[in-house]
């Protein structure tokens, strides 16, 4: 009789295993919309980085006026 049974999940496996999936698209679902929202903001050509050039991951290709300004003052 417990041979038959052995293969088979009891309820706390069942609601730890319930909640381990729905954490991790919790945790997807929001890595998700963060990621979209960092492209949505790139696209309107809003500043990612709140203004701080410095370190900034786009600075290269970046077309905003606050970079423009800081690349001039990086040439000369």
């Amino acid at each position: 009789m417990s041979d038959r049974f052995k293969g088979v999940q009891n309820r706390r496996q069942l609601f730890v295993g319930i909640l381990r999936y729905a954490s991790l698209g919790l945790l997807s679902a929001a890595a998700a919309s963060v990621f979209a929202k960092r492209c949505r903001l790139m696209r309107d050509g809003k500043c990612i980085n709140n203004g701080l050039c410095n370190g900034c991951e786009i600075f290269d290709k970046c077309r905003l006026p606050r970079a423009w300004s800081q690349k001039q003052d990086l040439r000369e």
